[in-house]
């Protein structure tokens, strides 16, 4: 296993936690009274967009094994308008498991969608970023014993921390304590958040611990 690979891995996930963390503070500069709390639409979107451009641009400067073909503009706009195709189905499926795990289905229908945004977003987009539009890829990656490099293990890791957080997330909801952050659904949006930075943490960590097992799986 190459350990410069591994540092590539950490400053990679260290810049993506940063940039939640940029998407949870810098619009107070610029949003009057915005949080979390107060304003979990606004929240909502702009971690989105916020992990999404950085994510965006580091699997395009970092990918190990980019597309041989990428020097074809017409390849270059397919996969394009294939990611952003698979992107939105991703939303459009996470919406409908997080309706029939209990989210109501017509109050408020853009706060569940925009949650659905930003899990797709820690979950699909980085996948997309590194894998492409290529199923068998992602069934290769999520299979057991299907990673075949260090990206591979982190886009498990962090994938399962970010729903296992929003699913964790959803438990004091129902729970009679009235606290502004058991509103729907900034609990499960908290939880995403959380086991997505504990993913970027969990993963080279991981790694590191496993990095002889890895290394003779990968000879």
């Amino acid at each position: 296993m190459n350990e410069a690979g591994v540092t590539r891995l950490w400053a990679a996930n260290l810049l993506c936690g940063c940039s939640v963390l940029l998407a949870a503070t810098a619009p107070r500069l610029f949003l009057d009274g915005f949080s979390v709390l107060a304003t979990p639409l606004a929240w909502l979107c702009v971690c989105s967009v916020c992990v999404s451009a950085l994510n965006v641009v580091l699997y395009a400067a970092l990918r190990p094994s980019p597309s041989p073909r990428r020097g074809f503009l017409a390849h270059k706009i397919s996969r394009f308008l294939k990611c952003c195709m698979y992107f939105f189905m991703s939303c459009i499926l996470f919406h409908a498991i997080v309706v029939l795990y209990g989210a109501p289905l017509i109050e408020s229908v853009t706060e569940t969608f925009l949650f659905a945004v930003q899990l797709s977003t820690f979950t699909t987009l980085p996948c997309l970023c590194m894998l492409g539009p290529n199923i068998q890829a992602w069934i290769r990656v999520f299979s057991k014993n299907g990673a075949m490099s260090i990206w591979d293990n982190n886009l498990q890791i962090t994938t399962v921390c970010s729903v296992l957080g929003a699913w964790f997330g959803a438990f004091p909801i129902p729970l009679d304590w009235d606290r502004p952050w058991q509103v729907w659904p900034i609990s499960c949006s908290l939880g995403a958040t959380f086991g997505y930075l504990a993913g970027l943490i969990i993963a080279p960590l991981w790694i590191h611990w496993n990095r002889k097992q890895l290394t003779y799986k990968s000879r």
